[in-house]
């Protein structure tokens, strides 16, 4: 077994497959690394049901343990569900430094979530020169969890990460 870094500090480590400038830690999906018998067992929390990240993300993170001389699984926690509020502080700054638009808080629900069928408003701003002048152009961009705006200042195109 690795001496000098743990298990926690390896699979904290480990990037997203679709956001590489998020660590699993700074994504917020990294619930739990806890040792039990020998084995590191890893929690970790989709960013929604159905990601399909999720296998990658397993999959890195049991490749970087193993390389790290740990042998380790992977549970799923659905309960609490993830919610963008999970995001550090490090991973905002990290998806702004790469021109994506990191999410503004979570919308609250006390019971079931709405179904809306008008786009969501969001107050966002520009990665790029940190407009607050932004139109959408598509709810869905590269990843499900990722809608396309467009700064009406300097025209360039950016994603953002909804808000859930």
């Amino acid at each position: 077994m690795s001496g000098a870094t743990s298990p926690a500090e390896v699979a904290a480590a480990v990037r997203d497959p679709e956001m590489p400038m998020l660590t699993l830690a700074d994504l917020g999906v990294l619930r739990a690394v806890e040792e039990h018998a020998g084995e590191v067992v890893v929690t970790l929390t989709p960013t929604y049901s159905g990601c399909p990240a999720m296998a990658a993300m397993r999959d890195d993170v049991v490749r970087s343990l193993a390389e790290a001389g740990w042998s380790a699984r992977v549970e799923v926690a659905l309960s609490p569900p993830w919610s963008s509020d999970w995001i550090t502080e490090r991973g905002r700054a990290a998806l702004r430094e790469h021109g994506v638009s990191p999410p503004g808080p979570a919308p609250a629900h006390d019971g079931p979530v709405p179904l809306r069928l008008l786009p969501t408003v969001r107050a966002l701003r520009c990665p790029q020169c940190g407009s607050a002048r932004t139109e959408l152009t598509s709810e869905y961009a590269a990843t499900a969890c990722t809608a396309l705006y467009r700064c009406a200042e300097c025209g360039e195109p950016f994603p953002h990460v909804k808000e859930v």
